[in-house]
């Protein structure tokens, strides 16, 4: 007599223990064990894998490996980007380190160096011809930089360093324009105006006393205001602070992030980036002199002071505009008879000296004031360096996984300590 088979036909269920290799089921699943589980029927007589069996209690997920660690790079190959707003920077890097991101290469500043120069000659050649062409200013004479036309385009030619400078920092860097102001990528404009309040009695007094040194040893006259002075205050007030800051963007910008970009301790590469530049700015004025030349490289070195103190170029742009707005003036107001461009003759180490006292204690106020203003200094970083794990191999990886290891050191590696 025979067992009645199951209701409504079918084949007959196993009746002796399978012997054959354990088949498995999907990748990482336990072995498929037949009639072990409810429903599901054992393989055919020959003993041999018929093909996929649906497993019935849904996925199974992968276990834990090298492909999978949460501490692991990619796979050799894979280039992850971080989202956009990501901080550039692994750690916070000062103003004159912002050039050095995840993806620095020592090309890009060379790379941007020439693009600078050479966008830069078209643009002041394309302006000057322009002016030249229409006839705007029939009467040009480049070493006049008193007479408002003259001056007018001489800013214009500098001022159209700006988006050049910004055009490197995109194309050379792939980095936002920004990063060619301050460590925040932007102008800090608050800062703007309490730094001009502590150049005025400092720079201010400075080139007044100069002016009235340069008076009394060359014997000048005061020729008095000429007929276009109004016209030369609205060219100095509207246009000397954007030139001002063209020249900043360009010496203690984009050029001293460059050279120390290639130095890898942030001190002395802030130190060889300002002598460097320092020199380059009184060469570029073209000085008629020794103390001319001196009095100019000092000038370019408290620049770079109040920029490594402060975190940007918004305390240079302020000294240099302060400096070139009330110099301006004064040659316009005084006349020829008064020497503004050039240290007056036998008076080089008293008006140099008095230069650096100025500037020093410009420097020194704006330092002091760090305490009150609270300038950021260092840019915000996002660690996304790989970090391995004990006992798993590690390769060369474009990009790992974002891990912020100061949130790591207060919560723990998964946020929940």
């Amino acid at each position: 007599m025979t067992a009645p088979g199951p209701p409504g036909g079918g084949p007959e269920p196993d009746d002796e223990p399978y012997t054959g290799p354990p088949p498995t089921g999907p990748y990482g699943a336990p072995p498929y064990v037949p009639a072990a589980l409810h429903g599901v029927h054992s393989l055919p007589a020959t003993g041999a894998w018929a093909g996929p069996v649906a497993w019935p209690l849904g996925p199974v997920p992968l276990p834990a490996g090298p492909h999978t660690h949460p501490q692991a790079g990619p796979s050799p190959g894979v280039r992850w980007a971080p989202p956009p707003g990501t901080p550039p920077h692994d750690v916070p890097v000062p103003f004159l380190h912002a050039m050095r991101a995840r993806d620095w290469r020592w090309w890009r500043p060379l790379l941007g160096l020439l693009l600078v120069v050479v966008v830069y000659t078209v643009a002041a050649t394309v302006v000057v011809l322009v002016a030249l062409v229409t006839g705007a200013f029939p009467d040009l004479q480049l070493l006049d930089l008193v007479d408002p036309g003259v001056l007018l385009i001489t800013n214009v030619s500098l001022i159209v360093a700006i988006p050049i400078v910004w055009l490197a920092w995109v194309a050379a860097h792939g980095m936002r324009r920004g990063w060619s102001s301050s460590v925040l990528a932007r102008l800090r404009w608050r800062l703007f105006l309490p730094f001009t309040l502590l150049s005025l009695p400092t720079l201010g007094a400075g080139i007044l006393l100069s002016v009235l040194i340069g008076f009394v040893f060359e014997g000048g006259d005061v020729t008095g205001p000429s007929s276009s002075y109004v016209w030369l205050v609205l060219v100095v007030v509207f246009t000397t602070p954007l030139q001002s800051a063209a020249e900043e963007y360009v010496f203690r910008g984009y050029l001293s992030q460059a050279i120390a970009g290639w130095v890898r301790s942030p001190r002395a590469g802030a130190v060889v980036a300002g002598v460097l530049t320092a020199a380059l700015f009184s060469a570029a004025h073209a000085p008629p002199d020794v103390w001319t030349f001196l009095d100019r490289f000092a000038f370019g070195l408290a620049a770079s002071a109040v920029v490594w103190l402060t975190g940007g170029l918004e305390a240079a742009i302020v000294l240099h505009a302060v400096n070139n707005v009330l110099v301006f003036l004064l040659a316009g107001g005084l006349g020829e008879g008064i020497t503004t461009d050039s240290v007056p003759a036998g008076t080089g180490v008293l008006v140099v000296g008095l230069d650096l006292l100025a500037m020093g204690a410009y420097v020194a106020l704006v330092a002091r004031s760090r305490g009150r203003l609270r300038p950021e200094t260092e840019t915000g970083a996002l660690d996304l360096r790989p970090v391995p794990a004990e006992g798993v191999p590690t390769g060369p990886v474009h990009v790992g996984y974002g891990v912020d290891r100061r949130r790591e050191a207060q919560h723990g590696p998964w946020g929940m300590g």
